[in-house]
């Protein structure tokens, strides 16, 4: 099973794509859907909470920045996203494509813009990691002939 084949999985997938990225596949999937607001995008923070050793007690790291919209299309389906900074823009896509995939346009929205976006981020990382492993460094003890 794939990364986006949930809804956890492809609302994840949008509110970690760069904005740019999301806005390229979606105006490549060429649909622009009719659509009432429950929740016109909204500008609002967040306290972003840490674990040490990701087992230790919860702290309060810090705030985060983030966008939150809910709409519903035509047919009834809603479509929610929650999105990292201040692009209104982008939580507006990300909640008309989770409401698309919830449709029978699903195969077309992953096609088009779902499995392009997930590669795209899976490149980035792949490239993030090898230049950190160029600079790895393995440490080894020798052994003197004592014991």
């Amino acid at each position: 099973m794939s990364k986006i084949d949930t809804r956890q999985g492809w609302i994840s997938l949008m509110a970690k794509a760069p904005a740019e990225a999301l806005a390229r596949h979606w105006a490549a999937l060429g649909l622009a859907p009719d659509f009432t607001w429950l929740r016109v995008p909204e500008i609002g923070g967040v306290m972003v909470r840490g674990r040490m050793g990701g087992t230790g007690a919860p702290f309060n790291l810090g705030e985060m920045t983030v966008t939150r919209c809910a709409l519903r299309l035509a047919d009834g389906t809603v479509g929610h996203a929650y999105v990292q900074g201040r692009d209104k823009a982008k939580a507006e896509q990300a909640a008309l494509l989770d409401a698309l995939m919830q449709t029978e346009a699903a195969d077309a929205v992953r096609e088009k813009v779902l499995e392009p976006l997930a590669a795209e981020m899976d490149a980035v990382a792949a490239a993030r990691a090898a230049r950190a492993a160029a600079t790895r460094v393995e440490f080894f003890t020798m052994v003197r002939g004592e014991d």
